[in-house]
């Protein structure tokens, strides 16, 4: 798995319609509308790097409102919540 975190530049405007488009795409599974230089965060999971072309280059890039974009590929999960779920057995 892929995973890709895409820093997303809107039009201040249109954020919310922005973000929801993004998130219905294929491959995007959460949208964060943060503070700072940017508007938001994609994250982007999907199984091949042709997949994070077709996602954010072919689609993502071309929602109406989308500004810029700065995209980052993830090597390594370290966080505890992602480790604790590929790992567990299910028995709660």
């Amino acid at each position: 798995m892929i995973t890709a975190i895409v820093f997303v530049k809107a039009d201040v405007a249109r954020i919310p319609e922005v973000a929801e488009t993004i998130a219905a795409v294929k491959g995007v599974s959460e949208v964060y509308s943060v503070t700072g230089q940017i508007d938001l965060i994609a994250l982007v999971r999907v199984r091949s790097h042709d997949e994070v072309a077709t996602v954010i280059a072919d689609q993502l890039n071309k929602v109406d409102g989308v500004l810029e974009t700065e995209t980052h590929i993830a090597f390594r999960a370290y966080s505890r919540h992602d480790l604790e779920s590929a790992f567990s057995l299910g028995l709660d």
